[in-house]
């Protein structure tokens, strides 16, 4: 059975590519940049000392992406943080496909505008290859979370890995998707 397909993936395929295409001069249609996926991240420090803080952070991702989210480890011991290696320190999602291109539609038209005294997100959040990193420092912006079963507030980051070679292709990309930039007109300088 064939899942719907989003309506930012629609308007990806219909608009946007070729958009792209004429306005960036891409020699064909397989050069232009696309979303490949999108990883959200949740750190749970006390989560060595309190397993309740990681399941309660483990739901509230799963809940927010429709996926079941993955717990993670300390990759080294750190012994001024009290860190062994193997110790469960936060979880994960890595969305693809449909899941993905629901995301991405509902962070850009539902959650993004619910951030208290939002005046739009940094052009300069790249990283360089045409990743875009955001962070949330509240997750209470989600329209799924119901504010009485929250215990523990987490912020979380969402790293967008497109195809881009460089950040202003990238930011032509996302924009054209309707992230909302503040600051658009300094995109040539980022590059």
């Amino acid at each position: 059975m064939a899942l719907a397909k989003s309506r930012m993936q629609m308007k990806y395929e219909l608009e946007v590519r070729d958009h792209l295409l004429k306005e960036r001069g891409y020699s064909n249609i397989n050069v232009v940049p696309r979303i490949q996926k999108i990883v959200l991240n949740v750190g749970v420090g006390e989560g060595r000392d309190n397993p309740k803080a990681l399941q309660a952070a483990v739901k509230t991702l799963t809940t927010i992406t429709g996926q079941q989210a993955m717990v993670t480890t300390a990759r080294k011991s750190i012994s001024n943080f009290k860190l062994r290696d193997g110790m469960k320190i936060g979880c994960m999602v890595t969305l693809r496909g449909h899941l993905m291109w629901h995301f991405m539609d509902k962070l850009v038209t539902v959650t993004l505008p619910r951030v208290r005294d939002f005046q739009g997100v940094s052009v300069r959040n790249f990283d360089g290859r045409g990743n875009y990193n955001l962070g949330l420092k509240d997750q209470m912006v989600f329209p799924e979370i119901n504010f009485d079963e929250i215990e523990y507030m987490k912020g979380m980051q969402i790293s967008i890995v497109t195809s881009a070679t460089n950040n202003v292709e990238a930011a032509y990309l996302l924009a054209q998707l309707g992230m909302p930039f503040n600051d658009f007109d300094t995109v040539a300088k980022v590059a």
